[in-house]
């Protein structure tokens, strides 16, 4: 699953970013409301993790632009009038810092299963499909172990269909933060979900467009 962390502690925002990535997410991490609105404008995320201290604009103006976006407060503010405030303005839940990270994760996972993801719409192209909700590929229903960067990378391309996906946008989609990801590696993530696709019998397969990315195509028969 996709996540934003919002926080401005550098250190703090370092060790939630490497711990959900290490558990299996795709994590995207800024220290600013104004980058946070800016990834939510064109990216889709599963959940945001948002701290209300920002330098540049208090937290709660960015749950109030993005009320729809699950979202768990991260914040060292506790009093009553705080959470209610926060809780009232959309988020699905509150922890104080500082906080227990098997806490903190379990508080996660649980905004996760709320009903609105439960019931979130596949994505598919052919026999293709990702349950974004379970974080599962399947081919013709039977489900396809994949790495959270191949999951990752699947997800983005049925998202896109047809279209080309370029090549910096994915290396920046399966990045961790901080990371050097190169081209290569982008190569090899989109190698390995080729050759389990075709192995999994699927009727789709990933095209890769000269110079420019890669995008989904129907198998010749």
């Amino acid at each position: 699953m996709k996540l934003l962390v919002v926080e401005d502690n550098r250190e703090l925002i370092d060790m939630i970013a490497g711990h959900l990535s290490h558990r299996g997410f795709s994590v995207d991490a800024v220290r600013t409301g104004a980058e946070a609105l800016a990834c939510i404008s064109t990216t889709a995320y599963d959940a945001m993790v948002l701290d209300l201290g920002l330098p540049d604009m208090d937290g709660m103006d960015v749950l109030r632009a993005r009320a729809t976006l699950p979202t768990l407060i991260l914040t060292a503010r506790d009093g009553v009038a705080h959470r209610i405030a926060g809780l009232d303005a959309g988020a699905d839940d509150y922890i104080l810092k500082p906080f227990d990270l098997a806490e903190f994760e379990a508080r996660l996972r649980a905004v996760l299963r709320r009903p609105g993801l439960r019931d979130a719409p596949a994505l598919s192209y052919g026999d293709l499909s990702f349950d974004p909700a379970r974080h599962v590929a399947l081919v013709g229903g039977h489900a396809i172990e994949l790495t959270r960067q191949e999951a990752t990378l699947c997800a983005a391309l049925l998202r896109a269909g047809e279209r080309i996906m370029v090549r910096d946008a994915l290396a920046e989609l399966l990045s961790g933060p901080g990371e050097d990801f190169s081209a290569n590696a982008l190569e090899a993530i989109v190698s390995r979900l080729r050759r389990k696709l075709a192995t999994g019998g699927a009727a789709v397969r990933i095209e890769t467009v000269r110079g420019i990315g890669y995008r989904l195509r129907a198998a010749p028969a």
